[in-house]
């Protein structure tokens, strides 16, 4: 068993909340870790066909059975439940009583919103970050394998084959999640843009080509994404546009909660076609986004995670927001260091004041002599 990074902060969760809300990306060990971490709790699941009938049609005999709470997960596939908790949460004084668990953000979030709010504390959980990963049997450290397995359980801890697992993941993902979401008729046209989706990552959102390559209107295409989000497959990363009066971009840039998911749409079969594919780069910046984001998760707190570009095409790959300053991250999937790693490093001083920035990179040299900026080997971002 992977002892998870977020286990502190939902134990937290639980001890300040009457009910806590644990949403992420399908298979990527929810349940496990609410088990793991509530194990007295009796387990519950709303895709059991019969625990959902009974849901729908007597949600009160349904909670009844649980007097001391319970783990109920997918729960979002009987919103008639939400109503009747909040009668149990009023009345009850124990914290942490049930702990609601879903793949599905915007249907749980929107049910929890309606009928729950000020009484649940939420929890994001996404696939191994890379500290997690360092911990399961046989871990190689090699940052093709990082990117070309991801992090989901299945394959990262139990080494089901990626060939065999994400197609199965892919069609239970469209055939079930999408469909609950939005009832969307031509699941041929939504996976062609999951493809399309792939061969984007690290891009500025393009709606009017997309909606072109798919064959689908502009607000269909826009909607379609949004249920991907949704759904945790694709994370938008948003321009950090403050306090510029020059021209910025604000359109955001597209990236996967997983690389490894990513790297099965592209075709990639193994790990070490990623030394010389096109998305190489693409996918390394990738997989730093997103373990920076699985740090602030499992910390409990938000995303403050950014990226620039203005108008003449200087760009900072990641800004981190501190509040009361700024720091600029350049992600680059190069070994050798180069003094084009550290341009936009400059740009950002010279327009912001900001001096704090450094280069994560692939390579294993640390350099710190190159005008006060930091050079870092990739696997330093679990620190950040």
């Amino acid at each position: 068993m992977i002892k998870r990074q977020a286990i502190p902060v939902f134990k937290e969760l639980a001890s300040q909340f009457k009910a806590v809300a644990l949403t992420g990306p399908r298979q990527s060990g929810k349940t496990t870790l609410a088990k793991m971490v509530f194990p007295k709790k009796p387990y519950v699941t709303l895709e059991n066909p019969d625990e959902k009938n009974l849901a729908l049609s007597d949600p009160r005999r349904f909670l009844s059975r649980f007097p001391k709470g319970a783990i109920l997960d997918e729960v979002q596939r009987a919103p008639e439940l939400f109503s009747y908790l909040q009668q149990i949460l009023d009345e009850k004084k124990e914290k942490g009583l049930f702990i609601l668990s879903g793949s599905n953000n915007f249907s749980l979030l929107e049910n929890i919103s309606q009928s729950l709010a000020g009484r649940v504390g939420y929890l994001e959980l996404l696939p191994f970050s890379i500290a997690e990963t360092e911990s399961t049997p046989d871990y190689s450290g090699n940052l093709y394998d990082q990117i070309f397995f991801g992090g989901f359980p299945s394959i990262v801890f139990e080494k089901t084959k990626p060939r065999l697992w994400f197609p199965s993941y892919i069609r239970t993902y469209v055939e079930r999640d999408v469909r609950q979401i939005k009832n969307i008729t031509s699941l041929h046209l939504f996976q062609r843009l999951l493809y399309l989706c792939a061969g984007r990552i690290g891009q500025q959102v393009n709606l009017s080509n997309l909606s072109i390559e798919v064959g689908m209107d502009y607000k269909t295409v826009q909607s379609w994404l949004g249920v991907m989000e949704a759904s945790y497959l694709i994370y938008f990363l948003p321009p950090y546009y403050k306090n510029f009066n020059k021209r910025i971009v604000k359109t955001p840039k597209l990236y996967f909660y997983d690389t490894g998911l990513a790297c099965y749409l592209l075709g990639i079969k193994q790990p070490d076609e990623l030394m010389h594919h096109a998305h190489r780069g693409a996918l390394f910046e990738n997989l730093l986004i997103t373990e920076l984001l699985k740090n602030r998760f499992n910390n409990g707190d938000r995303s403050n995670l950014f990226y620039f570009r203005d108008s003449t095409g200087n760009e900072i790959d990641v800004v981190i927001d501190e509040g009361k300053y700024l720091t600029a991250v350049e992600l680059k999937a190069g070994q050798t260091i180069s003094g084009d790693y550290f341009k936009n490093l400059h740009y950002w001083k010279k327009l912001t004041g900001q001096k704090k920035g450094f280069v994560l990179y692939a390579g294993e040299q640390k350099n710190a002599g190159i005008n006060d900026f930091l050079v870092e080997n990739w696997k330093m971002v679990k620190n950040m």
